[in-house]
């Protein structure tokens, strides 16, 4: 059925245009005129044997009734205005619902439903702000504590699409992946002018994924960019309200793209019996599928609870030291803000991050033991670089797992007293005497600290770019996968 106000309105197009009152319609189909009038109105939901006799009232099948498109652009105007006041923003207004009533002209109809899109858009802008994204952050990193990082209604759905095209085991190929795009009625097509704003572009209307060229070293990151664009449909998501939907969404899209590449069971027996082996190591993990560091250790962090039982920690730090992404459920006592947001704050200099960073030779992982004021940590760090800037993805669990893992036999072993400040953050008092009042420093700031991010539906992505994108490669057949 399609939505109860969308029914209504064809309902009442058809009856005033087959020249027919409330009352005659009413009696010719058995029902009283209050009834059919709440039916009009989208409050009330026809049985099928109503619409049916409405349909043959009207000459009319029953599919021209349940069609989801307004039939004039009055009704266009009316739905949208029904929409815009059944919103929670205008809810919170406590003003009065307008009705669009018969008397009401066009033109008036198309002012009231301006100033509503406006407001619309007004409220998109306030939530593309870091303020609200840390906010969003926050809760979104608490709720995923709750569930172990495990999100098993995705885990059934990846496993459903890689048994569809016989995938169970190693690397997933890039013709396997458009397979899995091409049943879900999208092809992969390979673009070299993607919007700046934007890391793929997924367009409905034509079927189409777009990346960047299959020429760019690696392979993991555009096999998932692919199927992030594939977990939109599978999933069914629809453009994101708040900024929250939209992290809910990024995190469903990224999560069912790992699920396909490192399959649930082929991942959980290959890392049960390194466990058994206590020779677990994210880089045999990341070997085994042909994915990314950070892609393994992020995959192994859905699996380790739920299946391993080992409770974990996973970071990426920036060359700064500041958390870019964080996730934790053994206690780890990450630096948060006054929010409870943590990203963007800056890790002590002792963690195994900082650590690992401040190495000259950075060829092997690096692996240590930290002492906390939550108790010790086991961590193993592995350092890269992306697009100049240096990062470090770091996997760590309490000392009592540490014994599944490999590199356990580290002599590394340094002790982190944060957030007391005195523990890497206060000077020394003696330099503070010889310095105070004598430097000057200009910052390195990320000038995302100060912007709001780009405006526009999708958090980050400009709007006009996208559009004038997808209408400049709409009559394309680019180059397929």
């Amino acid at each position: 059925m399609p939505d109860t106000v969308m029914l209504g309105l064809r309902i009442r197009h058809f009856r005033t245009q087959a020249g027919l009152t409330l009352d005659q319609v009413s009696e010719r189909i058995g029902l009283a005129p209050s009834q059919l009038s709440l039916i009009e109105n989208g409050k009330r939901e026809p049985r099928l044997s109503v619409l049916s006799a409405l349909a043959g009232t009207f000459g009319i099948a029953v599919a021209d009734l349940l069609d989801d498109s307004p039939p004039t652009e009055r009704a266009a105007l009316e739905l949208d205005l029904h929409r815009a006041q059944t919103n929670s923003a205008y809810r919170e207004l406590g003003l009065p619902a307008i009705k669009a009533a018969r008397g009401m002209s066009d033109e008036t109809l198309r002012a009231i439903v301006g100033l509503h899109r406006e407001l619309d858009r007004r409220a998109r802008l306030a939530i593309a702000t870091p303020e609200e994204a840390r906010r969003a952050n926050t809760k979104m990193r608490w709720w995923l504590r709750g569930q172990n990082n495990y999100l098993p209604d995705i885990e059934a759905l990846a496993d459903e699409s890689t048994a569809a095209v016989g995938h169970s085991a190693g690397a997933l190929t890039h013709r396997t992946v458009a397979e899995m795009a091409a049943r879900v009625g999208l092809s992969i097509i390979h673009v070299d002018d993607l919007p700046h704003s934007a890391r793929s572009v997924l367009d409905l209307e034509n079927g189409r994924i777009y990346i960047p060229p299959a020429s760019i070293p690696g392979g993991h990151g555009l096999r998932s960019l692919a199927l992030q664009a594939v977990a939109h449909v599978v999933l069914g998501h629809e453009a994101p309200g708040s900024y929250r939907d939209f992290l809910r969404q990024r995190l469903e899209a990224s999560y069912y793209a790992a699920a396909c590449l490192m399959p649930r069971r082929a991942s959980v027996d290959f890392l049960q019996r390194a466990k058994d082996e206590r020779a677990i190591a994210i880089e045999d993990f990341r070997d085994a599928f042909g994915v990314t560091h950070e892609a393994a250790a992020l995959r192994f962090t859905n699996l380790a609870t739920e299946h391993l039982g080992i409770r974990l920690h996973c970071l990426r730090v920036s060359g700064d030291g500041a958390v870019v992404r964080a996730y934790e459920n053994d206690g780890l006592p990450l630096p948060l803000d006054a929010t409870g947001s943590t990203e963007g704050e800056i890790v002590c200099r002792y963690w195994s991050a900082r650590q690992a960073l401040g190495r000259t030779t950075r060829t092997t992982e690096h692996y240590q033991y930290t002492d906390t004021p939550q108790g010790t940590f086991f961590e193993s760090t592995q350092t890269g670089r992306a697009t100049n800037e240096e990062f470090a993805i770091t996997l760590g669990v309490p000392y009592r797992e540490s014994k599944w893992f490999r590199g356990r036999e580290s002599p590394h072993r340094v002790s982190s007293r944060c957030p007391d400040l005195n523990c890497c953050r206060r000077p020394d008092d003696d330099l503070s005497q010889r310095w105070a009042g004598q430097a000057w420093a200009s910052a390195r700031v990320h000038a995302h600290i100060f912007s709001p991010l780009p405006h526009g539906t999708y958090p980050g992505v400009d709007d006009r770019e996208l559009y004038e994108f997808l209408e400049a490669h709409a009559g394309d057949d680019g180059e397929v996968s």
